[in-house]
């Protein structure tokens, strides 16, 4: 009788370390994706690599692109170019173009803009507050803020330029 609850017990074990581990992971690494689009989107308060703190509120009245990445995420270093170029194209617009390092050091984010040569504001999330009230996993997630401070659209994974410039597009027109 012993030996036929030994599988019982494995798969049961096997199934709590899963969701146990799960459960780790989603807290970690972000939220459950709870922010949805149409919702109001969260305030936060990040220090910028110009080393004042930031917040969403000072953007109130532009629409804002709102770029979760980190360098180790390859997706997210891929993606960089199209957020300069666009940043460059729609910043006379009233556009801003945001990038929230997620969890980095502050030298490891400076050594990578330098590298990867973009200009748009960069602030850093290494308390994960941001990542958290934004639902954010996995990275690059993207999050289309209109105007009026709402969720317009999210993006989850690597954007190509004419992805980003539609949803732009799409952002401004509104």
């Amino acid at each position: 009788m012993g030996k036929a609850r030994k599988p019982i017990q494995i798969v049961i074990l096997f199934l709590i370390v899963l969701f146990g581990g799960y459960a780790i992971a989603s807290s970690v690494m972000g939220g459950d994706g709870s922010l949805k689009e149409g919702s109001k989107a969260p305030d936060f308060e990040l220090l910028g690599l110009d080393g004042q703190t930031h917040s969403l509120k000072e953007y109130k009245g532009k629409a804002v692109v709102l770029n979760f990445w980190g360098s180790w995420c390859a997706p997210c270093v891929k993606e960089m170019p199209a957020l300069q170029k666009q940043w460059q194209k729609w910043k006379e617009q009233g556009v801003v173009v945001l990038g929230v390092n997620v969890g980095e050091d502050r030298m490891t984010v400076e050594n990578f803009v330098k590298q990867v040569d973009i200009d748009f504001p960069v602030v850093m999330d290494t308390g994960r507050d941001a990542v958290r009230s934004y639902g954010v996993s996995p990275l690059p997630t993207t999050f289309f803020i209109n105007a009026k401070g709402k969720v317009d659209s999210i993006h989850i994974g690597q954007l190509d330029l004419s992805s980003l410039e539609g949803q732009i597009g799409k952002l401004v027109a509104k």
